[in-house]
């Protein structure tokens, strides 16, 4: 398969229920087009429903089957609540051809909102590239996107995603770092971000060239991949972001 199509979800859904949530993330993963990599935003199912953790989890359990064959001919890419050894994860995770092919904990958890009281952080070593059919996947969730030292993580990525719930009184930051980001890297940077009504939106698409898509009052937000620009624009500056 060949990626053809880079695309964001956006959407509310703090103060929905889990099973509207998942309705909206399945009609919005059907209308995107085949060959095409979808992000969604940070915890899309949930939200940061801190007393509903349990419920959280085992939704999102019993969901998995579901968000996996909604990867069909496509990459998806999400944050679920997650139990394990009886410690709550916010599990980022890539799905492709009704398989998963990664997941990882967040591994910086944003104080600000309470999370490391809630749930139990990561570590930064499972932030690693996935290659899925010749293109190099780096995944990095919303706070995560603040810290340099993941950055080079991330580098020589053809992608990267962050899956976002970013508040609206740092909606620069947002898209500023994000931006910034694809310009260093020479990459692609998805960001997929809630659009509750206290979130930044802001989702978007950037190019190597740090051209953006974006538009805050859509729920899907789309550019076309193509890896020569990647190619092209390493070759113009290099600053040694990978082999070609």
């Amino acid at each position: 398969m060949m990626i053809s199509d880079l695309i964001a979800l956006q959407f509310d859904y703090a103060t929905k229920s889990f099973e509207e949530n998942f309705e909206t993330l399945s009609s919005l993963v059907s209308k995107t087009p085949k060959n095409s990599l979808v992000l969604a935003p940070e915890l899309c199912l949930s939200g940061y429903k801190y007393d509903m953790l349990e419920e959280s989890s085992n939704f999102s359990q019993t969901m998995l089957p579901n968000i996996k064959k909604l990867s069909q001919n496509k990459i998806l890419s999400l944050t679920l609540t997650q139990k394990m050894d009886n410690l709550y994860f916010n599990n980022a995770k890539i799905f492709y051809n009704e398989k998963e092919i990664y997941s990882r904990p967040k591994a910086r958890l944003f104080s600000l909102g309470e999370e490391e009281k809630h749930f139990t952080q990561g570590d930064e070593f499972g932030i690693q590239i996935v290659e899925i059919e010749g293109i190099k996947i780096a995944l990095l969730v919303c706070f995560e996107l603040r810290f340099l030292e993941l950055w080079e993580k991330a580098k020589g990525a053809d992608v990267i995603l962050i899956p976002s719930y970013w508040g609206k009184s740092r909606k620069a930051h947002l898209e500023s770092l994000s931006k910034a980001l694809a310009i260093i890297n020479q990459c692609y940077v998805i960001v997929a971000n809630s659009s509750d009504k206290d979130m930044a939106s802001s989702s978007c698409v950037i190019s190597p060239f740090g051209d953006v898509v974006c538009h805050d009052n859509d729920s899907i937000i789309s550019a076309k991949f193509d890896k020569n620009i990647i190619r092209k624009m390493r070759r113009y500056i290099n600053v040694n972001n990978s082999t070609l």
